[in-house]
């Protein structure tokens, strides 16, 4: 099948667009290759295979997109802006790409009769992750408030008695409660694609990346991941700088296994009339500070410095359970977490 790619020039984008091919699939790439994450665009085209065919464009452009969805059978959509935000200021471009863009798409999906999308959505929309208290069960945390982050008390409490709070796997029918601009759009995209599933009867899977980690992540800046930031603080022989204590649990997938889920999603049967989401993670939690000290060692440099700074959006614990993506699109992450740490360790970088 000929598959629209968007984003397909990015981190992830450029994995799936790959493993469409391998797959023995078309690739059509629509991207709007931005400096800040193809910094050296004009110059040349993107490092993408050959007979992958590239338009570039805006996303929240109608004649834009209705040009790249002609013909094809399938949309895969990772076009997005990433990262927290760093302020307010940041809402209008997050809330037109991720949002606006999305619901372009989306209506010119439904002029060319496409009905079926996979969604590059994110595990921030669940906010903090799955707790249960000694005496109340299961409960959701209040926000970490400034006074208890300064004062260094980095765990979330439970709301009823304020006990310690034990963390667990969160499921896909988990509440949301995004805390953050990007967490805010990529809920809002998960609606938009529900809403045109069931107007159309199209079908459509929101795969929900956990922390994504390997090649071609793009170097240091505001938005990227900490694996990211970890990679380029050793590059420029400086300590990875760690937040709060370290203890900060994450479930760290790498980013080949995020392109086979996305081929499974496009592969299997999926209900029509309704969007399907799917936690694509290893399975296997690890801290913030152990993913610091797997990549310093690996890499020979500095080791990391806690510091106890913290960002206020960030969230404490959020780990997944990926049983329904294995039990309904037969994914299971391959590549293990010591592994994937070695070989990140010296992988390129983007930008």
């Amino acid at each position: 099948m000929l598959v629209l790619l968007t984003g397909g020039a990015g981190f992830i984008g450029s994995h799936v667009a790959e493993e469409l091919l391998a797959a023995g699939h078309e690739v059509r790439v629509l991207d709007a290759l931005l400096p800040a994450v193809h910094p050296h665009y004009p110059t040349g085209r993107p490092d993408l295979p050959a007979d992958i065919e590239l338009i570039v464009g805006d996303i929240r452009d109608p004649a834009t997109v209705d040009n790249a969805v002609s013909g094809t059978d399938a949309i895969c959509h990772q076009a997005a802006m990433v990262g927290l935000g760093l302020d307010a200021q940041d809402m209008p471009d997050y809330a037109g790409i991720n949002d606006l863009g999305t619901a372009v798409l989306l209506a010119a999906m439904d002029r060319a009769d496409i009905g079926r999308l996979v969604l590059a959505s994110s595990m921030v929309i669940y906010g903090e992750g799955r707790y249960s208290c000694p005496d109340h069960d299961v409960v959701r945390p209040v926000p970490r408030t400034p006074e208890d982050l300064d004062a260094g008390r980095f765990e979330p409490r439970c709301p009823v008695c304020g006990a310690a709070l034990t963390s667990g796997a969160v499921p896909e029918q988990a509440p949301a409660d995004p805390r953050n601009t990007y967490a805010a759009t990529k809920l809002a995209q998960e609606h938009l694609a529900a809403a045109w599933a069931r107007t159309t009867g199209g079908t459509a899977a929101a795969l929900r990346y956990h922390n994504v980690y390997g090649p071609r992540m793009p170097k240091d800046t505001p938005y990227a991941g900490v694996a990211s930031i970890f990679r380029s603080a050793l590059e420029a022989n400086r300590a990875p700088q760690v937040f709060e204590d370290g203890g900060q649990r994450r479930d760290f997938v790498h980013v080949r296994d995020v392109a086979a889920a996305n081929l499974a999603a496009l592969l299997h049967e999926l209900p029509s009339g309704e969007l399907r989401s799917y936690n694509i993670a290893s399975g296997t939690p690890h801290t913030v500070g152990e993913m610091a000290a797997g990549l310093a060692e690996a890499f020979g440099g500095p080791p990391p410095v806690v510091t106890g700074e913290y960002r206020l959006g960030d969230v404490r614990h959020i780990v997944a359970s990926p049983d329904r993506a294995r039990e309904e699109l037969g994914f299971t992450a391959r590549v293990g977490f010591a592994e994937g740490i070695r070989e990140f360790a010296t992988a390129p970088l983007r930008g």
